[in-house]
């Protein structure tokens, strides 16, 4: 663990601007997601908050901002199944996964169904909600789900929540991956391939704007499918982790205001690590310092308020966090 997360600080810290960590420096991976989706922005943010090396940015001596001695790693991933896989393994202490994953794999139900319960899954917080988007080229010829049949269609890689919801989409709408001409990428090279003419949509669930729509549409123009009418409202009542959300006029180029559903955006952890550890991190979370790095290093940061930390949990927080969280006033003892 430490030769690979050794690489990971190097250029964190370089990116960061940081001086020396020293040998005693303790690392802190967080799983994120693809470089092209908002979960890997959004760690790198996290990690820099949570981070307690003097001369990172915003903490310019030992105990003003960060988790002193502590160095967060944000790693790139398939998602939020594989998150939860690899914290499972030990080879992350921690990372992003949606609401709806996260319940599965503690329940061992779902998607997780072959599984056993995976116990060990505890909650930092919720962080923001992840909008689904159905992303399909000007020229697809697409303007409902429906639309998608004999098309070529991403539907992401193994290992991501987005591949699991946009089964769970599809069968809503009456469509399997048979109906499809199906594809498993990630959203930087499907849209790669949309510029191309070689695919015609991809589902992306992530906080909006994310960068491989905003591309997109920027690039070429692109245009989002609506999730709603009596199919997706069948759909949240089947699964009440999807709630209604709205992607509104101005967050891609030449898209409209567009009807989805999300889930949110949660960080989770193994329940091994130590409930010091997690107070302390948690506290970093919700720092002044760590407000200013997130309201100004993406538009999804200022999403994630700690009066929506605890919002959709459907399993156990960290003892650690829980102690921030009563001392925050958010919960009694």
């Amino acid at each position: 663990m430490r030769g690979t997360a050794a690489i990971f600080t190097a250029v964190f810290l370089a990116v960061s601007g940081a001086s020396n960590p020293g040998l005693g420096a303790e690392f802190f991976r967080i799983g994120t997601g693809g470089v092209a989706g908002t979960y890997y922005p959004i760690g790198g943010l996290i990690a820099k908050a949570i981070t307690g090396v003097p001369g990172t940015a915003g903490c310019q001596t030992s105990g003003e901002c960060g988790v002193q001695g502590l160095i967060g790693i944000p790693q790139s991933s398939n998602g939020s199944v594989a998150n939860i896989d690899s914290i499972l393994r030990g080879t992350l202490e921690s990372g992003f996964a949606q609401s709806d994953i996260v319940h599965w794999a503690y329940n061992g139900t779902g998607e997780f169904a072959a599984k056993a319960p995976q116990k060990f899954l505890r909650v930092i917080a919720n962080l923001y909600p992840e909008a689904v988007h159905i992303v399909v080229g000007r020229k697809a010829g697409i303007s409902t789900i429906r639309d998608l049949a004999g098309k070529r269609v991403s539907l992401d890689e193994a290992g991501s929540g987005t591949l699991i919801d946009s089964r769970l989409i599809l069968a809503a709408f009456g469509l399997t991956e048979a109906d499809l001409k199906p594809e498993y990428i990630k959203p930087n090279l499907a849209v790669d391939k949309i510029i191309n003419g070689k695919l015609d949509a991809y589902f992306i669930v992530a906080g909006y704007p994310t960068a491989s729509v905003t591309r997109l549409s920027n690039d070429q123009g692109g245009a989002l499918v609506p999730i709603d009418g009596v199919d997706a409202e069948n759909l949240m009542r089947q699964h009440p982790f999807f709630i209604h959300d709205v992607i509104p006029t101005g967050t891609y180029t030449g898209v409209p205001e567009t009807n989805t559903i999300s889930v949110g955006a949660q960080w989770v952890v193994s329940a091994a690590i130590s409930d010091e550890t997690i107070y302390k991190i948690t506290k970093s979370l919700w720092s002044a310092s760590a407000r200013k790095l997130l309201d100004g290093g993406h538009p999804k940061g200022n999403s994630i308020k700690l009066e929506n930390a605890l919002k959709g949990l459907s399993i156990p927080l960290h003892p650690g966090a829980k102690r921030f969280y009563i001392e925050a006033g958010l919960l009694k003892e």
